[in-house]
């Protein structure tokens, strides 16, 4: 039997209904089926820009797109140095354990490190508990100190002062 063929790839405006599919079984297994408010048209503007807002990277198995990741840079002002901030990884369930979640990490990886970045972050929902194995099996480490906070719709336009 051959073992199933893999690759990470850049996206291109080509993928954009690709990509949008698995941002929303992602958010479907997040438990957050309803919460995409993204279109296609607007990403495919995104990912068409001169200066999109961010990168991706498309997994294959066996030529077919079954994953992908969405980062960006970010900034670290006590290391003076950028690093990369994972928004978004996913695999469908049915390639999962074909290695495409260590790629996809594994790329990030060595653009960073090629970019002279110190760091590659990302988020885990604590509940996610495959997630957490996976990403502490690849020696990543939670910030147990550290706790997100998010400001969005009318909250942040109250503070923005125009709500």
């Amino acid at each position: 039997m051959t073992p199933p063929q893999t690759a990470i790839r850049a996206a291109t405006v080509a993928d954009a209904a690709t990509i949008l599919r698995l941002i929303r079984e992602l958010a479907a297994y997040e438990r957050e089926p309803d919460a995409v408010e993204l279109t296609l048209p607007v990403l495919q503007a995104q990912l068409g820009a001169e200066r999109p807002p961010f990168e991706c990277v498309i997994a294959e198995l066996d030529h077919e797109p079954v994953g992908f990741a969405l980062f960006f840079p970010n900034y670290s002002t006590w290391r003076g140095c950028a690093g990369l901030h994972l928004e978004d990884l996913y695999v469908m369930p049915a390639a999962r354990g074909c290695g495409l979640g260590k790629a996809l990490l594994a790329h990030l990886a060595k653009l960073a490190v090629a970019r002279g970045y110190a760091r590659l972050e990302w988020s885990v929902l604590d509940w996610n508990t495959p997630a957490v194995e996976f990403y502490r099996a690849l020696g990543a480490e939670p910030l147990s100190e550290w706790t997100g906070y998010r400001l969005t719709g009318a909250t942040l336009a109250q503070l923005a002062g125009t709500g």
